[in-house]
C-alpha cells in the first residue's frame, strides 16, 4: 500500500515530463527528422493538444470507469506512445507517437489529482498538493535535462527511458480507494464545465503556459544567446524544478495559511516581472536564478488553483476540466511564442510576461463566489 501511495505521487510528474521531453532537443530533432528548429517545436504541441482536449472528459470518465483501472489503462497506452517514438523513422510518425503520448497521460493526471484530494482532509489539502505540484514541477524540468543529456548521444534514449517508467507505474498500480467506480449514476461528460470552472482553468492556462512553459523559449535563448548545447540547456532548465521541489511543503502550508487565491495573485504577479527580466538579462547566472524564482512562482499558481477547485468540487470531472484549459495554455506557447522570438527575441518573453502580471489576476477577480 506504502508503495501505491508513492507511485500516486510519482505519477504526478509523468505529465509534464512527456510535455516537456523535447524542449531541450529541438536542434537535434530538426537535424534528425531534416525538419527546421522552429518545426521541430510542433512535438511539444503535438503532445500538449491531445492531452488539454481529452482531459476535458477523462476526469469524468475516470470517475464513471474507476480511477485505478483507468490510471493503469493510461500509464499502458504511454508505454505504446513512446515505443512508437523511439522506433519512428519519419517526422509524421514521430508526431503521431507523441500526440498518443498526450491522450495517454490525460487518463493519469487528474485522475491523480482527485484520488489525492479524496484521501486528505481538507484543512491540509494546499500541503498534499504542494507535494504533487512539486513533483509535477520535478517532471516538468528534469524533462529538459532528461532530454538534452540523451540527445548528446541518441534522443530515442530518452523515450525508451519514459516508457520504462510508465511500465513500473502501471505494474505497481494506484491505492486500492482509488480502484473502484462510483455505485451510483455516472456523471454527465459536461457535469463540471461551469463558469468558475472554466475561469480557474484559464488562470493555470495562463500561469502554466506564461511561466513553466517558456521553457522551450529559454532553451532557444540559451543555444543563441549563450552558446550552450543541449546537455547545458537541459540543466539550466531543471533549476525551476529544483526550486519548486524545495519549497513544496513552504507553498503548501502558504496555501493553507493565507489563502489560494492571494497565493495565485502573488505568483502571477511576481512571475511577470521574472519573465520580463529572464528575456533581457545578459548574465547566465542572473538568468538561471530568475528562472529557478519563476519555479516558486509557478508552484504558488499550480497549487493555489489545484486547491481552489478541488476545494470547492474535489470531483475528478472539475480538475480534469481545469488540467485541460492549464496545458491548452502551454500547448499554444510554442505555436504563438517562437515566430516572435525569430523576430523579436525580447517581445518574445514581454509579451507573455504582461499576460501573466495583468491576464491572471483579471481572470481570477471574475470569478466572483468566494473559494478557499
Amino acid at each position: 500500500m506504502a508503495l501505491r501511495r508513492a507511485a500516486l505521487f510519482l505519477g504526478a510528474f509523468l505529465g509534464p515530463f512527456g510535455g516537456g521531453l523535447t524542449a531541450a532537443m529541438l536542434p537535434e530533432l530538426g537535424a534528425d527528422f531534416g525538419v527546421p528548429t522552429a518545426t521541430a517545436s510542433v512535438s511539444i504541441t503535438a503532445y500538449l493538444l491531445p492531452f488539454a482536449g481529452v482531459m476535458l472528459v477523462s476526469g469524468t470518465l475516470g470517475d464513471r470507469w474507476g480511477r485505478g483501472r483507468t490510471v493503469v489503462a493510461g500509464y499502458a497506452l504511454y508505454v505504446v506512445a513512446s515505443l512508437a517514438c523511439v522506433l519512428a523513422v519519419a517526422w509524421p510518425v514521430f508526431l503521431a507517437g507523441r500526440a498518443l503520448q498526450g491522450v495517454a497521460n490525460a487518463f493519469t493526471t487528474p485522475v491523480l489529482l482527485a484520488a489525492l484530494a479524496a484521501a486528505v482532509e481538507p484543512d491540509r489539502l494546499g500541503r498534499a498538493l504542494g507535494w504533487f505540484g512539486s513533483l509535477q514541477a520535478a517532471g516538468q524540468t528534469s524533462a529538459p535535462l532528461v532530454g538534452g543529456l540523451a540527445a548528446e548521444l541518441d534522443w530515442r534514449l530518452a523515450f525508451g527511458g519514459a516508457a520504462v517508467v510508465a511500465l513500473g507505474l502501471a505494474v505497481i498500480g494506484t491505492p486500492g480507494g482509488a480502484g473502484t467506480a462510483p455505485a451510483d449514476a455516472p456523471p454527465r461528460l459536461r457535469a463540471a464545465w461551469t463558469g468558475p470552472v472554466l475561469r480557474l482553468g484559464l488562470v493555470a492556462g495562463i500561469g502554466w503556459g506564461c511561466l513553466a512553459g517558456l521553457n522551450f523559449l529559454l532553451a532557444l535563448r540559451l543555444e543563441e544567446t549563450f552558446g550552450l548545447g543541449a546537455g547545458g540547456r537541459g540543466l539550466v532548465l531543471t533549476a525551476l524544478g529544483v526550486a519548486g521541489i524545495l519549497t513544496a511543503r513552504l507553498i503548501g502550508g502558504a496555501v493553507d495559511r493565507f489563502g489560494a487565491r492571494r497565493c495565485v495573485v502573488a505568483g502571477t504577479v511576481v512571475g511577470g516581472v521574472l519573465v520580463s527580466l529572464i528575456g533581457v538579462v545578459p548574465v547566465l547566472g542572473v538568468v538561471v536564478a530568475l528562472w529557478a524564482l519563476g519555479g516558486v512562482c509557478g508552484q504558488l499558481i499550480l497549487v493555489g488553483v489545484n486547491t481552489l477547485v478541488l476545494g470547492a468540487n474535489g470531483g475528478g470531472g472539475a480538475v480534469s476540466v481545469v488540467q485541460a484549459v492549464r496545458f491548452a495554455g502551454t500547448a499554444a506557447s510554442p505555436v504563438a511564442l517562437t515566430p516572435v522570438y525569430h523576430a523579436d527575441p525580447v517581445l518574445a518573453f514581454l509579451a507573455p510576461a504582461a499576460l501573466l502580471a495583468a491576464g491572471a489576476p483579471a481572470v481570477l477577480a471574475a470569478d466572483r463566489p468566494r473559494r478557499a
